[in-house]
């Protein structure tokens, strides 16, 4: 048998490069320059305007190629048997419909070569998808490659593309061109002293800088290179210039935040890739390239100033000229006198003073001084000053000119990029990526933690340092990262406790599970200071600590990881997750079994009374399930089941009375059952409903009606294990579920391997767009008011066969119709009374009243 992983390359060129051009309009003369430039989307004969390729004839020549690689291996090499030729037919299909909505130009596709060009493609949809196996996966992979160098050659052979590159080229000329004057500007004449120190300088900048170390990991990789590491994030700046992070104001990338201020200070909870920003701006600035996009950091010198480190006991804060001797840099001493202030005077630096948190609090408003002298003496340079949200109150800086932004927790793309990158710069196999990735968005509890780099950066190590798994329990789980939060980061660190109130790690536990219970009691979110300050001083006495209450606070406030200050005067818990573990701690402790047992039927108590029973003896465990079960609620019977996993040592006769509560709820038996069902488990349920391949169809049916009504993650996923399933009630069950998930996701992992037969409603135009980057939809119902114009537009021409329109007001007149070529019907619903009607040569239309209107 021949090697999947060849077989495609085997095709010759006089067999795809027809096929290829296929798919794009014949060439025309110049550069495509008049308008706007020349768009992948633009090219293809199956775009916006009716021309001589459609999708489907885009599927036929993905099964030409399938058939003459498999023709091309000979008879007894063939590598993949005919049903899965089929599926890698449909993949090749489905990646090669990409290139309608592709928005780079051709001129960028043939920079980013075969390889990455085919990984763009492969982008819709994922081949797992599929099912394909090993040998499946790389014909189709080794095909896209052959069928991407082919598309690229084709690109590169039209006249437009000749013009085309000749004028990017001179545009990327004159913005060289642009940042050298702009150097030029900036760069003063300098002695060949400084020159030649300054280039030693950013040398070591460089080397210094550009690798990212994570502290407190317990395994895997903690240090590797600054350019794999780096995510760009957004930061919040509130719409009157100042952050409070609220999350209410608008959003800048944060590496272009000194872009638009020269002053910036920028707060971020720990973790949030506060100081790893400050490393990417520093290489960044030193790197001496003009190719970055960054124009305001051309020409500069930076200078990290780690508050920690230059902040010394009853020492002065350091002069310009004694910054690098400060940190510890090794050239400092080459320096020729006077040449920080000279580039100061020049407008020319960039101060990163990373961590005014990580100082004693009584420094901190001499450090406050010692900023607003300098930005005085030297205005001009760029200045970012990052800190831990409740160490400094707001405005802090404003009478300095500082500007306030706060980091954003990482969207659901940049945790996906974080966890590539991590395994890459590991050396692990790209399957343990996806493999946690996958745990992490249909797992509550993880993805709730994974909201920031360094919580990423645990869930990569601990899953990579368990071969593959992470703690099958999540009690152990929080453990893990409660020890790296609260020990072994600053330690590792060498931080030597700023505010001098050193806390054991068992009494830091002790003392946030007080005020984790607190909270919980109270159906409380956020407590007052003055409450927490209570609890804590009532505490201190016996737990033999040296300091105040007030000191102890702060302590667990800037250094925990956990607490913050959401609004003056106001603690909460930086993640529910930890809060809920910590109160569950205690209320064990404290023998609370009954109060966590009459709150079952609270959904915020949910996580408290699983965790409860992960901490409980096993006795008090058996106890407490017996107590949900008895309850004879479903709310109950489903937290007994779902608790049966927390437990760790349960007795025969009570798993049998919790696995027989719920097995009057587990699978529904109606759909009405299926809607109780959701609504009393959420996400719980989702653990207990059977797979496919345990039910029949009726029953798939029920239990996809349930899991689509709850809208999350976790309810997504489980809703792709039936995307295959050939149960028609199914099949429309998922197409019209897709209101209640993230359009673009459900898109991608539902809609996109489903029958185009299947209705699918839209509601705007944000939906007809994500239609359309799946290739379009054979039978379309759109609810609300709509406008002819986004309806030709944004509908696969060549795709929509069947047409409902529910407005309360629709477009009268039919003519516009016409463009859709392969329509076979229409049916408008309205509230006006009366019949409008009008035949179209080549369909039938039917249009019909709203039943019952007036």
């Amino acid at each position: 048998m021949v090697d999947a992983g060849v077989l495609g390359a085997r095709i010759a060129s006089s067999a795809v490069a027809p096929l290829v051009k296929k798919l794009f309009v014949k060439d025309q003369p110049g550069a495509g320059l008049v308008t706007r430039p020349v768009r992948i989307s633009a090219l293809v004969s199956f775009g916006r305007e009716k021309r001589n390729v459609t999708p489907r004839d885009v599927e036929k020549i993905a099964e030409e190629l399938v058939r003459r690689a498999l023709k091309a291996a000979g008879p007894g090499e063939r590598p993949v048997r005919a049903e899965e030729a089929v599926a890698v037919k449909h993949a090749l299909g489905h990646s090669l419909a990409a290139l309608g909505t592709i928005t780079i130009d051709d001129y960028e596709a043939v920079a980013l070569g075969p390889d990455e060009f085919a990984r763009v493609l492969r982008s819709n949809p994922a081949v797992a998808a599929y099912g394909l196996s090993g040998d499946g996966e790389l014909f189709y992979e080794q095909l896209l490659h052959t069928a991407s160098l082919h598309i690229l050659n084709f690109f590169t052979q039209r006249s437009t593309y000749i013009a085309r590159q000749q004028t990017v080229q001179s545009q990327q000329l004159a913005r060289l061109v642009r940042a050298v004057d702009l150097l030029l500007e900036r760069l003063p004449s300098q002695s060949a002293e400084d020159a030649e120190f300054e280039a030693r300088y950013a040398e070591h900048v460089a080397a210094r800088y550009g690798t990212l170390t994570i502290y407190g990991l317990d395994a895997g990789t903690s240090e590797w290179s600054l350019d794999t590491a780096y995510l760009s994030l957004e930061a919040t700046r509130e719409r009157d210039g100042r952050g409070n992070g609220r999350g209410d104001g608008l959003q800048v990338p944060a590496e272009q935040v000194l872009a638009q201020h020269d002053q910036v200070l920028l707060r971020g909870v720990a973790g949030s890739g506060k100081t790893t920003l400050v490393q990417w701006l520093a290489v960044t600035a030193a790197s001496r390239t003009y190719d970055h996009g960054l124009t305001h950091l051309i020409g500069r010198v930076p200078f990290v100033l780690p508050m920690r480190r230059i902040v010394r006991p009853g020492a002065e804060f350091p002069i310009p000229g004694d910054f690098l001797k400060a940190v510890g840099c090794p050239v400092a001493g080459e320096q020729p006198a006077g040449w920080v202030e000279r580039v100061l005077r020049a407008q020319r630096g960039v101060l990163l003073v990373d961590g005014m948190d990580e100082i004693a609090g009584d420094r901190r408003d001499a450090a406050r001084r010692w900023l607003r002298e300098l930005t005085r003496t030297f205005p001009g340079n760029l200045w970012l000053v990052t800190s831990r949200p409740s160490a400094v109150p707001e405005s802090w800086l404003g009478s300095s000119g500082f500007h306030e932004l706060t980091l954003s927790p990482m969207a659901r793309d940049d945790v996906a990029t974080f966890v590539r990158r991590w395994h890459r710069a590991a050396g692990a196999d790209e399957a343990e990526g996806t493999s946690l990735l996958q745990a992490v968005r249909t797992t509550s509890e993880l993805n709730r933690l994974a909201t920031n780099p360094l919580m990423c950066g645990m869930l990569c190590a601990l899953h990579r340092d368990r071969r593959g798994f992470l703690p099958q329990d999540r009690k152990s789980l929080y453990e893990a990262a409660l020890t790296m939060l609260l020990e072994r980061r600053d330690r590792e660190r060498e931080l030597d406790h700023p505010d001098g109130v050193r806390i054991p790690y068992a009494t830091q536990v002790q003392l946030l599970q007080k005020l984790a219970w607190w909270l919980i009691r109270n159906t409380r979110s956020e407590m007052d200071r003055s409450d927490a300050l209570h609890i804590i001083k009532q505490a201190v006495p016996s737990m033999n600590l040296v300091g105040s209450g007030e000191d102890v606070y702060a302590s667990l406030l800037l250094r925990s990881g956990l607490l913050r200050e959401p609004a003056d005067g106001r603690v909460d818990f930086l993640h529910r997750t930890f809060q809920d573990y910590l109160g569950s701690r205690l209320a064990v402790q404290e023998l609370d079994f009954d109060l966590l047992v009459n709150n079952a039927e609270k959904d915020e108590w949910e996580d408290v009374i699983l965790l409860a029973i992960a901490h409980a003896r096993p006795r008090e465990a058996e106890q407490m399930l017996r107590r949900l079960v008895e309850q004879d609620t479903a709310r109950g019977k489903l937290l007994a089941a779902a608790g049966l996993r927390y437990a760790a040592e349960v007795e025969p006769s009570v798993r049998t009375l919790v696995e027989e509560g719920v097995e009057s709820l587990i699978p529904p038996l109606s759909l009405t059952a299926a809607d109780a069902l959701a609504e009393a488990g959420g996400d719980l349920v989702l653990a207990l409903l059977p797979g496919p391949e345990k039910i029949n169809s009726l029953m798939a049916y029920r239990v996809t009606e349930a899991a689509a009504r709850l809208g999350s993650e976790a309810a997504l996923h489980y809703l792709t294990r039936f995307r295959k399933h050939p149960s028609t009630k199914v099949q429309t069950t998922l197409a019209g579920a897709w209101q209640h998930f993230d359009r673009t996701l459900y898109a991608r992992d539902i809609l996109a391997h489903l029958p185009q037969q299947c209705r699918v409603f839209v509601h705007s135009t944000e939906d007809l767009r994500t239609l359309r980057s799946i290739g379009g939809w054979e039978d379309i119902r759109v609810r609300g008011t709509y406008k002819v114009e986004e309806l030709t537009e944004l509908i696969v021409r060549e795709r929509l066969v069947h047409l409902s329109l529910q407005a309360p007001h629709p477009v009268e007149g039919l003519a516009w119709l016409s463009v859709f070529p392969n329509l076979v019907d229409v049916y408008v619903e309205t509230e006006v009374s009366g019949t409008l009607a009008q035949q179209v040569p080549s369909w039938t239309t039917l249009i019909t009243p709203k039943s019952g209107a007036s």
